[in-house]
């Protein structure tokens, strides 16, 4: 890790309303300027983590990141939304400890940091050409001026850039009209892949399966004592009509007059 300075042993840091640390007191005030400085916060750090991790199959270094930062972790309380840290030498991927890391930029133009986005830069440039099939390759300067854009944007508006943003920024960045999320959509899923794996049949295995007693779910079964049920309340209504039909026959003989029997001359 590169040693900026042995007399920067410790820093106080504020919380802003926009809910990210900026130093506001160094150990070292004749080396570093605090108006503006952002410090990344343990959870900013662990997330930076994680987004880099896909990299490291299109030349991440390790190296790098860890030299980019100076690592302190929480000393004291200060209250009133303030933290003094300490410096520390923990490594940011293996450390136990809540890590605060400083960038180093000092240099603004080839320090550490500034080697870092550069670094980060070219990764994913090589990491979006190998996810789309652009029609001309996307090259680090295409990145770099439009990033550099929106940048200057803030710096006339006033606004002070933090690291974390300024981190993610290169590594969410994608094209417009391009989103990673869809590549990794359109990649079969597990039930997709468990569907493919599963052997074919061939027409008499498959009819024999059909026919199988053991495999056939309750449904089935419920659907088959319904039928049962239907067929006897069939043969109950027909019974019923039946015996109208008998009681219809027999009110016919009842209304028919009987014929009367001679009498004898």
């Amino acid at each position: 890790m590169a040693k900026v300075s042995t007399s920067l042993d410790w820093c106080v840091v504020r919380l802003g309303e926009d809910h990210n640390w900026w130093v506001s007191e160094v150990s070292d005030p004749i080396r570093w300027d605090v108006d503006g400085l952002s410090i990344i916060d343990p959870r900013q750090l662990s997330h930076l983590i994680e987004l880099v991790d896909p990299l490291r199959d299109y030349g991440f270094d390790q190296d790098v990141f860890e030299a980019a930062f100076i690592p302190f972790r929480i000393e004291k309380d200060l209250g009133a939304g303030k933290v003094r840290l300490k410096r520390v030498k923990d490594s940011l991927f293996e450390s136990d400890e809540k890590l605060f890391v400083l960038p180093d930029s000092l240099d603004e133009e080839n320090g550490p940091y500034a080697d870092l986005l550069d670094h980060l830069t070219r990764c994913r440039v090589k990491m979006l050409n190998d996810l789309f099939n652009f029609e001309a390759k996307l090259t680090v300067d295409e990145v770099e001026d439009e990033i550099r854009e929106d940048q200057n944007t803030n710096f006339i508006e006033g606004k002070a850039i933090h690291a974390f943003e300024e981190v993610t920024t290169i590594l969410d960045y994608v094209p417009a009209g391009y989103d990673t999320d869809k590549e990794e959509a359109e990649k079969p899923t597990d039930a997709e892949d468990e569907e493919d794996d599963l052997p074919e049949l061939d027409a008499d295995a498959e009819e024999k399966l059909k026919n199988d007693e053991s495999l056939k779910w309750d449904e089935d079964e419920e659907d088959g004592d319904e039928d049962e049920e239907g067929k006897d309340k069939d043969k109950e209504d027909d019974e019923d009509e039946d015996e109208d039909d008998e009681d219809s026959d027999d009110a016919d003989d009842d209304e028919k007059p009987k014929r009367k029997s001679k009498g004898k001359r």
